[in-house]
């Protein structure tokens, strides 16, 4: 049976039995910090697990992709070295949120595993949940009844385990349970049988687990909470399913892989099969592959932050692995390819994405495979140092070394120690990081020699002229070409670069727009004959001067280059139409609040668009929506912008309007947009104040005494802001049963509510504190033997309230025995102190056992303070009584 078969047959057999079918959810959990990555089926329903969400369907099932590759799920490291592990996977899983529990669960299971795909049954065995005391739960005796009627294996197929193998959570915190695994005997017949000790388990392989979701933990070590409803969630990795299936003993030998390590092989030129050192090179790409694409299909791509450096480590882990294999050049593209030949069709998303899977796996690779040599040579120049002075530890420093200037993650670089016997400094390491950040230094080129060595060079070299400025009728100014002048890497000038090399470039002309005015430098390409050069930054050291940074992908640039320009237009239309927002912005601010205001700063990126200005005092609300209306008035109006260049004298005549932080000479350029708004300016502007699209604010505060600061976003940010604003507020009137209209009614209720509640509890605490309502307790103390006893009762049904109570009384005894009983529940609580001058002859926790068990309860503790609770309120004199009976029968 094919995977995409098991896959299918699995998701019908459970549709038949009324499952909603249910899309995989990304690989980046929706709303969910908790976790880097899904990494099982139920991640997309935990809120209805936990009553937080309703659904209409009570039963679902679905194919889930999923990740394990950090956190508590982490299979990187044994990925390739077993049949097994993966980072990429499929959960198979069929779920119900309050419908049917153990027995239909177990018995679905066992139809399909033996009926609908055949499996013998002489081969399967059971596990249960055989308790846990320090949890205080006990064995699943119910799901062992349900297995042995529905399957009839014997006592001995049926296994009691522990907590560690047989209770399932996904994390510290969230839903979880006792669960039920089916385990699939591997090699030849007979199956051994089972023990209790899963270590022996030689030849036993788990196939599917049911997770009878019963609880919920939430804060990490904390008690377990009953869920509303007990509910299913199960899960059966096809990979394994399918290795079953279709009798193969490695999931690597299953349909799912075999298509991807033959394409490895023959990338490599090599035979899957004939060496084990490559066949494990082989399976490690096969699967980072399929993790790679999935990845970057659901939009992490790799990078040195959280899930994008975790993918970064995958993905150069298997080019490692390539160069094992003698692959030369760069490969993982094609692997990647072939991910998506072979599983687009069930995830179509990996079709539509092709193309930016692999750009992305081809850059990476390039800009990796530019310095792994290097890399390489001196990881292995310090493992001979190290292996003549007989250390076995590689420095930290050394180790970022490799990090910062070669991109070795730091997990490559402890592998390759681990093969020569050896460890690395991770703590050092670490330092090393920390540093790094604390000092933000730009790496490669460097803001010094941008700002110092063309600075020196701005002569030599000559001005740039700028050809970025809407490129004539129909253009949009962001391409071109010119000639190399200078070329910068770190901080010496050089005549040449090859590919991996961080640069900074001078040119006589180009189109990129650098960092001024507040507005960010333009990003994008540059290409010669013969290399290719991706533009990160556009800085100006001096008035005349462009630097174009960035980094060398492949090919060699070289001084007196004819090259090409392309400028992101994209993002330079985003930057476009924040920066004609900021003009129509401060325009509106001075309609509003005054012509006082004048611009202290303003930041312009394609995001989003920063403005300070001069004001006294914070906006209200009124104001920010009179600016609001005033900018997409504007806007709707589709007014002109209009660009001139002019003697600096006649643009202050028209009343133009200075920029922050900006010099002018004679000439200056004007930027109008229709009739009122006109400043001078240098950047980049829409045509007409249509292409803009919207304006909304995001938030206004103060930044200084006396000056405040606007955040706003405009066009397609707008867009996808308002967007997002919809959805978290539909989902808040979901959780609180209201409308979108209702919500903030519905929150001032909730919030009064609780109000309400802080005041009734400080009020009780303020009344227990002073002896209960002017009562006195201390007025209660009588004395047995020389010992002072209080045992009173106290209208309260807060357990911490009632020690608080009693840790205060006994303070003010000085030395004695308390016993309070409180009230205010449809139980009694019960709480006991000894003085610690009088435990070695009292015993809080037997005293009070004594009293609760007067009062139909029970109660327990340690010498100076115990805990416990009761049922007869009608008794509670006599309980109280039993108190001053015990002390008078033990001193």
């Amino acid at each position: 049976m094919k995977a995409a078969d098991v896959r299918r047959s699995f998701l019908e057999f459970f549709a038949a039995r009324n499952h909603e079918v249910v899309t995989s959810s990304a690989l980046v959990p929706a709303n969910d910090p908790t976790l880097l990555f899904t990494n099982a089926g139920m991640v997309q329903f935990k809120d209805v697990f936990t009553g937080a969400e309703t659904r209409a369907q009570r039963r679902a099932t679905s194919s889930q992709k999923c990740v394990r590759a950090g956190g508590k799920h982490n299979d990187l490291d044994e990925v390739g070295k077993t049949p097994r592990h993966h980072t990429f996977f499929e959960m198979l899983g069929n779920f119900s949120f309050g419908d049917y529990f153990k027995q239909d669960a177990i018995a679905w299971a066992w139809e399909l595993l033996t009926r609908v795909w055949g499996i013998d049954q002489r081969r399967l065995a059971i596990t249960v949940f055989g308790g846990d005391s320090a949890e205080g739960l006990g064995a699943d005796d119910e799901a062992r009844a349900i297995w042995k009627q529905v399957t009839g294996l014997p006592d001995e197929r049926i296994i009691g385990l522990g907590k560690k193998d047989n209770f399932w959570a996904m994390g510290e915190t969230g839903p979880m349970g006792p669960c039920s695994e089916i385990h699939f005997y591997m090699p030849g017949q007979p199956a051994r049988l089972p023990t209790t000790e899963p270590a022996t388990w030689v030849g036993w392989l788990e196939i599917w687990n049911l997770v009878f979701m019963q609880f919920e933990r939430r804060t990490a070590g904390g008690q377990l909470f009953a869920l509303p409803a007990p509910s299913i969630d199960t899960g059966a990795g096809l990979e394994r399913v399918t290795s079953v299936l279709q009798g193969v003993g490695s999931n690597y030998d299953t349909d799912l892989f075999m298509p991807l390590l033959t394409e490895t092989a023959a990338i490599a030129g090599l035979r899957y099969g004939e060496n084990p050192d490559a066949d494990t090179s082989m399976r490690v790409i096969a699967d980072h592959a399929r993790c790679t694409s999935f990845l970057v299909a659901d939009g992490v791509f790799p990078d040195k932050n959280t899930r994008e450096y975790v993918l970064r480590r995958i993905f150069r882990r298997a080019v490692r692995h390539g160069k094992l294999l003698g692959i030369r050049e760069p490969f993982m593209h094609r692997v990647c390819s072939k991910v998506v030949a072979e599983m687009s069709s069930v995830y179509p998303e990996l079709a539509e994405r092709h193309t930016v899977i692999s750009e992305v796996a081809l850059e990476e690779e390039k800009r990796f495979r530019a310095t792994l040599d290097r890399g390489l040579g001196l990881l292995e120049d310090e493992l001979a140092r190290m292996a003549k002075a007989n250390e076995t530890v590689v420095p930290g420093r050394a180790v970022f070394t490799l990090y910062d200037t070669f991109g070795f993650p730091d997990d490559l670089t402890e592998i390759i120690a681990h093969e020569h016997g050896v460890t690395i400094d991770k703590l050092g390491f670490d330092d090393e990081m920390a540093k790094a950040k604390e000092s933000s230094r730009f790496a490669g080129s460097g803001e010094e020699a941008v700002d110092g060595v063309f600075r020196s060079l701005a002569g030599e070299v000559g001005p740039t002229r700028f050809t970025g400025y809407d490129g004539g009728p129909g253009g949009r100014g962001t391409s071109g070409d010119g000639t190399l002048r200078a070329i910068v890497v770190d901080t010496d000038r050089v005549d040449h670069a090859g590919a991996g090399a961080k640069v900074a470039l001078a040119f006589d002309t180009t189109p990129f727009y650098a960092e001024s005015g507040g507005q960010v430098g333009d990003t994008g390409w540059v290409t010669t004959a013969h290399a290719r050069v991706r533009i990160d930054d556009t800085k100006k050291p001096s008035s005349e001067l462009h630097v174009l940074v960035g980094e060398v992908t492949e090919g060699v640039i070289r001084l007196g280059d004819a090259v090409h320009f392309e400028v992101d237009d994209e993002r330079r239309d985003r930057v476009r139409a924040n920066h004609s927002a900021t003009h129509l912005l401060h325009l509106a601010l001075r309609h509003v609040l005054g012509g006082h205001v004048a611009q202290k700063g303003s930041l312009v990126n394609p995001d989003r668009l920063r403005f300070d200005f001069a004001h006294f005092s914070a906006m209200t609300d009124e104001q920010l929506l009179l600016v609001e209306d005033w900018v997409n008035k504007e806007i709707r109006g589709n007014v002109d912008s209009k660009i001139e260049v002019l003697p600096l004298a006649e643009a202050k005549s028209k009343g133009a309007v200075a920029m922050f932080g900006e010099k002018y000479g004679e000439r200056v350029r004007v930027v109008s947009i229709g009739k009122e708004s006109l400043e001078f300016c240098g950047g980049t502007h829409v045509r007409r104040a249509g292409d803009i699209g919207l304006f909304k604010v995001l938030s206004e505060a103060g930044v200084a005494q006396g000056v405040r600061r606007i955040e706003a976003v405009t066009g397609v940010g707008a867009l996808s802001y308002l967007r997002r604003l919809e959805h978290e507020l539909s989902r808040t009137g979901e959780r609180l049963k209201a409308s979108p209209f209702e919500v903030a009614a519905r929150v001032d209720k909730l919030m009064a509510d609780a109000r309400g509640l802080e005041k009734e509890v400080e009020r009780l605490k303020g009344k227990l504190a002073s002896g209960g309502g002017g009562k006195d307790l201390l007025a209660q103390v009588v004395e047995i033997k020389g010992i002072k006893l209080l045992a009173a009762a106290v209208e309260v049904d807060d357990a911490k309230v009632l020690r608080d109570t009693c840790d205060q009384l006994r303070d003010k005894l000085g030395s004695g025995v308390l016993v309070l009983a409180g009230t205010g529940g449809p139980e009694i609580r019960l709480v006991a102190m000894v003085t610690k001058d009088l435990t070695g002859k009292v015993h809080a926790g037997k005293l009070l056992g004594a009293v609760a068990e007067r009062l139909g309860g029970r109660a327990g503790g340690k010498p100076e303070m115990a805990q416990g609770g009761g049922k007869e309120l009608g008794a509670l004199t006599a309980g109280l009584g039993v108190a001053r009976e015990w002390l008078e029968a033990h001193l």
